[in-house]
């Protein structure tokens, strides 16, 4: 029976690397693939999908009035597919989840998200959301801290490493812009930058 999956972690855990390999091992056995990537994200260029180890490949690219389920059916007619692969999938609106979950209950293709859980401010982004409460099977891939614990938490940091304690939920960047922490250290960093910002806006 086809399921959706949802890989998430915070940053730098490998989770486009483990979306390519996981293409690979399908193509690699003679099976044809969906991959979607989120049109917000041009880091690797415009519908590619690429990875910190310099693994990179082509993709469909999704925004918020994309349906996907029209999209997978549209291919169809084209050719057979065998799994659909969502990169950044934090990105994907709720419709669009509930969309990938009609893929793998009706169409029978299996369907795996890769993506953040939580944004800069410990916050569900809507797609991990609604991935959480709706997929078959959830995995949580490891991050490192800097301390050597799990990282579960994904700081934003200005060009100063300060953190960011405010601002839009959705800023596109990489290892200039986010650390991957654990919540120990994701809060004392907020801490300290929040103090640092009394301190500056107290008259001296």
């Amino acid at each position: 029976m086809a399921k959706l999956y949802f890989y998430y972690a915070a940053m730098n855990a490998g989770k486009s690397t483990t979306l390519l390999q996981a293409d690979f091992n399908y193509r690699e056995r003679g099976m044809a693939t969906m991959l979607w990537t989120a049109n917000l994200d041009h880091r690797q260029g415009a519908g590619v999908i690429g990875s910190r180890i310099g693994l990179e490949t082509e993709a469909n690219r999704y925004s918020d009035d994309t349906n996907l389920f029209d999209a997978v059916v549209r291919e169809l007619i084209r050719r057979k597919l065998d799994c659909i692969l969502v990169d950044e999938a934090q990105f994907l609106a709720r419709d669009q989840v509930l969309q990938l979950c009609r893929i793998t209950d009706e169409l029978k293709i299996p369907v795996l998200c890769y993506g953040l859980r939580t944004d800069f401010q410990a916050n569900l982004f809507p797609g991990s959301a609604a991935l959480l409460a709706l997929a078959d099977s959830l995995t949580e891939l490891k991050a490192v801290c800097e301390c050597g614990r799990k990282a579960t938490m994904n700081l934003r940091v200005d060009e100063d490493g300060h953190a960011v304690v405010a601002g839009a939920q959705t800023e596109i960047g990489g290892n200039d812009r986010y650390i991957a922490l654990c919540r120990r250290h994701f809060f004392e960093r907020l801490r300290e930058s929040e103090a640092r910002q009394l301190s500056l806006a107290i008259p001296r």
